[in-house]
């Protein structure tokens, strides 16, 4: 049922693109204004068992100059040394293409466009290598420049045209296919960086593979921060990463950061736990009547060092804020680096950093333990007479112990005074 509810949209969709009128290079239509330089990074998930999964990572990077558009782009995949990457060099005044070349496990191909395309395609499955020489024929876009030109075309609600473009296949006689944008209007991104951004819906179907993409750019700028793809039965998403993001003010000194954890000759050791206060009710958060045993963070447990330096001050201070919003601020890779890892090394909770320079910082563990609380509940009531007349109600209690899984969480800030020192703490967690 599905395959044929997908064939007959996909039929719909051709015959209402069939009368649109194409875009072609060299038309005045695109505003260059919105050509972004730089590298973009998107991860790549597909559609499995009601998830998405991240399977594989795609870059693209676009360079001008006055007289070339360069894309180059990149798919890495996350469990393996496999990567596909492409270069679509094309004219920066009318955006024909120049050079093409691609290469993957399965294929390798290098084309150069004029009055000819002419190149080389090797099948490295069938260790097949075929030269090619054809001629160029009509007026068209490179398959993987034309989705990063969408941006420049004057977007509007309602807008539609064709793009041709051009994609080599062995043993084919036509390479020039239509891709149409159906329809385009107006939608909204929701970043978990950067909040919400206006963007335009773009409603693209490839004409050549009868895929269906769902680009969505941002009005301000430009910025593809997604793209959907409907090939066949399977789902594709690619996210924008946000790999420019910095809303950082403060300088980070990866070197001198790193000196703090590990060129001094001071101890930091502790102990982490959690302790309950079973108490409720009258003797609610009574914690000097607690009487319950520690539970001790289980052995292997993490515990993270940060250097308090003004940059994870501020990084704190961000996410403390973004956590309101139900966001967060990601770690810079080369910050990461300098927070320091240690485990819990023993079943008593025991833990240690060495080799610390005098200066400030946060311990910040996480771990489960059992949680017990004593209720006091109402049973009953018993009434009391006097000589025949009502004197007082009261009432029947019990006490019953409820038991149930619980997290601790803990932060604490510590700091060393000189060199050498050895300081004690403990991470303890208080219900």
């Amino acid at each position: 049922m599905k395959t044929i509810i997908s064939s007959i949209l996909l039929y719909v969709l051709s015959q209402t693109a069939a009368a649109q009128q194409a875009v072609t290079p060299g038309a005045t239509d695109f505003e260059k204004k919105w050509l972004r330089n730089g590298l973009t990074e998107m991860g790549y998930y597909t559609w499995n068992e009601g998830k998405w999964m991240e399977i594989c990572s795609y870059s693209f990077e676009i360079r001008t100059d006055q007289q070339k558009v360069s894309v180059f782009t990149c798919l890495k995949f996350l469990h393996s040394a496999e990567q596909w990457t492409d270069t679509s060099v094309s004219d920066a005044g009318s955006f024909k293409p120049i050079y093409r070349s691609s290469f993957s496990n399965d294929k390798e191909y290098v084309l150069r466009f004029g009055q000819d395309v002419s190149g080389y395609y090797y099948d490295k499955k069938n260790s097949k290598k075929e030269m090619v020489k054809i001629a160029a024929g009509s007026n068209f876009f490179d398959s993987y420049t034309y989705p990063y030109l969408l941006g420049l075309l004057p977007l509007r609600s309602g807008y539609k045209t064709d793009l041709p473009v051009y994609e080599y296949k062995p043993g084919h006689t036509d390479h020039v296919k239509l891709a149409r944008i159906l329809s385009v209007k107006s939608n909204v991104f929701v970043s978990l960086l950067t909040g919400e951004h206006k963007v335009w819906q773009v409603s693209v179907l490839e004409e050549a593979t009868r895929d269906q993409y769902e680009y969505y750019i941002d009005k301000a700028d430009r910025r593809i921060w997604k793209i959907e793809i409907r090939s066949g039965n399977q789902n594709i998403l690619l996210v924008n990463k946000e790999i420019d993001f910095n809303p950082f003010t403060k300088p980070f000194n990866k070197e001198e950061t790193l000196r703090q954890i590990t060129g001094g000759n001071s101890v930091i050791n502790g102990q982490a736990f959690a302790r309950d206060n079973e108490n409720e009710g009258l003797l609610k958060g009574m914690a000097l009547l607690n009487i319950n045993k520690k539970q001790f963070a289980q052995l292997g447990t993490t515990i993270l060092l940060i250097p308090y330096t003004s940059f994870f001050k501020e990084w704190i201070q961000l996410n403390e804020a973004s956590r309101k919003k139900g966001r967060s601020v990601p770690l810079p890779k080369e910050a990461s680096g300098c927070i320091k890892v240690a485990t819990v090394y023993d079943d008593k909770g025991n833990f240690e950093f060495v080799n610390l320079m005098p200066g400030e910082y946060i311990l910040y563990t996480e771990f489960g333990y059992m949680h017990t609380t004593h209720r006091t509940e109402v049973v009953g009531y018993t009434d009391t007479y006097i000589n025949g007349m009502f004197h007082a109600t009261t009432a029947n209690t019990e006490v019953n112990s409820y038991t149930g899984n619980a997290a601790a969480n803990i932060k604490k800030t510590v700091t060393i005074s000189r060199n050498g020192e050895t300081v004690s703490v403990k991470l303890k967690k208080t219900r």
